[in-house]
């Protein structure tokens, strides 16, 4: 396999790949969008690290034990999002020093 990129490569088709790489690593995309995205990742190096890279990541998130959010947190954080929600923006959070 070569590092060169096939005649109609196009760095819009790479933006447009990555769009969607998170949802082909959990399998949520249908055939034929997975064959597009695999037949891409064949002849673009900087996708296929980047997809391996992204793979990586979500398998090391996912062997990460649980935490616990404290309860004060979680109660700001709910708030943040409802806020977020009804399209208003949370004031910024104080730093503890």
């Amino acid at each position: 396999m070569t590092g060169a990129d096939p005649p109609e490569h196009d760095p819009a088709h790479c933006r447009e790949m990555f769009s969607h790489l998170s949802e082909y690593l959990d399998r949520e995309l249908d055939e034929i969008a997975c064959r597009q995205i695999e037949r891409h990742l064949r002849h673009c190096d900087a996708c296929r690290a980047c997809c391996a890279t992204l793979a990586r990541t979500v398998a090391l998130c996912q062997g990460m034990p649980p935490h616990a959010v404290p309860g004060d947190m979680a109660v700001r954080l709910r708030e943040a999002i409802e806020k977020l929600r009804a399209g208003d923006r949370p004031a910024p959070a104080p730093h503890s020093d």
